[in-house]
């Protein structure tokens, strides 16, 4: 009797999870990228949700994916979404920064955090909750949930060495996010370029210097071919998250197990990217050094002088925009807490050989 009654019991449970996977209303997402797929990173994360959702979902989710331009300007993405253009869209929140500053504290920072400490604050921390909250204090009807980080990137190429701060001055340069902020008190007069336009904009010297990315995906858009200094650490982006945004009305509209493999396919597509990204740099650098290419690690000076700039745009955006200084506030007070597990157990780093 008691095995039928462990049968009847499973038996059961099996038809009303099925009966639930089969209520479940059935979606597409049409997701427009910023990013090309090609590029690791940057554009890999969405192709990995897309490749793997419809699995873990039971069927009940779909993505198509449109490379950049191809449905919406990729500038045009997150007004596109909210507006219900399109059911969802992924980029990173940097590219919002000239409507929403503060965003851009979601998409990479200089001078850290790096990728285990960012992503404490966002998961562990108050950083999912404020990005959330930054996009609905903005009217914008949207669902952001992070979905990608890139590790480090290099901070610029360029055709000359830059010994001192006085190198900058006049250079015209393609630059990201707050970075770009930093560079301009250096008298440089930055440009927001995609990774296409990049290499044109150099080869008809438009722009003197640019940065874009990590080595295998400056590589992918031919940095190394036309500048000869490739400089290191990337100061401004020690890591860079990127995000899926998903229209509310859409995303409302999904049950609570569409909701959990949303969620979970998200953070399983961070941590691909991440150790990825990770692992594939090196080959990278050696081959750009055979090639001609002089890596070169920024002095002390120089560092310096790019953090010492950094928190004059930190005082400057916290004095202009309360959403920033909330934010920075918040993440700063979780760094300082974090302060005292790094220092005591990360080992030391030695300066690189390049």
């Amino acid at each position: 009797m008691k095995p039928l009654k462990t049968l009847l019991f499973s038996t059961l449970a099996l038809s009303m999870f099925s009966g639930s996977a089969l209520a479940e209303k059935r979606v597409l997402l049409k997701i427009p990228v910023y990013y090309n797929t090609v590029l690791p990173g940057l554009g890999s994360p969405i192709k990995y949700v897309a490749d793997n959702i419809t699995t873990l979902s039971g069927k009940s989710i779909k993505m198509k994916i449109y490379e950049p331009n191809k449905l919406v300007n990729p500038k045009e993405i997150l007004d596109a979404v909210s507006t219900g253009k399109v059911q969802a869209g992924f980029a990173t929140a940097g590219n919002w920064g000239g409507k929403i500053p503060a965003a851009r504290l979601f998409s990479s920072i200089p001078f850290g955090p790096e990728a285990p400490e960012y992503l404490a604050w966002f998961y562990q921390g108050n950083g999912n909750k404020l990005h959330q909250e930054l996009y609905d204090s903005k009217q914008l009807n949207v669902k952001v949930q992070i979905c990608g980080m890139l590790p480090p990137e290099t901070s610029g190429w360029f055709s000359k060495e830059i010994n001192s701060p006085e190198d900058l001055k006049g250079l015209k340069m393609r630059f990201f996010g707050l970075g770009a902020l930093v560079m301009e008190k250096l008298g440089v007069s930055t440009v927001g370029l995609p990774g296409g336009e990049i290499f044109p904009a150099i080869e008809k010297k438009v722009i003197d210097a640019t940065e874009f990315s990590m080595p295998v995906v400056d590589k992918r858009i031919g940095l190394n071919k036309l500048l000869k200094y490739n400089y290191f650490p990337g100061w401004h982006q020690q890591a860079t998250m990127m995000e899926l945004i998903i229209n509310k009305d859409v995303w409302n509209k999904m049950s609570e197990r569409q909701h959990a493999v949303i969620e979970h396919i998200c953070k399983s597509a961070t941590l691909d990217a991440l150790a990825y990204g990770e692992a594939i740099q090196a080959p990278v650098i050696k081959e750009n050094v055979e090639k001609g290419v002089i890596n070169k690690y920024w002095s002390d000076q120089m560092l310096a002088t790019f953090d010492s700039k950094w928190r004059e745009v930190v005082a400057e955006q916290s004095a202009q925009d309360p959403d920033f200084k909330r934010i920075y506030q918040d993440l700063a007070a979780f760094r300082k807490e974090y302060d005292l597990w790094e220092s005591n157990a990360f080992l030391p780093r030695a300066k690189p050989s390049l």
